[in-house]
């Protein structure tokens, strides 16, 4: 599984997202929506409109995805990865 954070500067929820994301050791890939605007698209074609927003794929498809600091689901992502 591939584990993406899209992220913007300043954003103390997208600092936190990460940081349990290195504690609990899964991996991730960072998406600076400031750096990259065209990916703001792929954020709000998910249904999202704030960060941070995490994304969860198998390779081909999204699985899961969620808004906002949620440490429930990163430690579940920690349990199985």
């Amino acid at each position: 599984m591939t584990f993406t954070v899209y992220t913007k500067s300043n954003c103390q929820q997208c600092v936190a997202t990460k940081r349990l994301f290195d504690r609990r050791g899964v991996p991730y890939t960072t998406v600076d929506l400031d750096a990259d605007a065209s990916q703001i698209e792929v954020v709000k074609a998910l249904g999202f409109t704030s960060a941070p927003v995490v994304t969860v794929t198998d390779g081909t498809r999204t699985i899961d995805s969620w808004g906002g600091y949620r440490p429930d689901k990163i430690k579940e992502l920690a349990s199985i990865n």
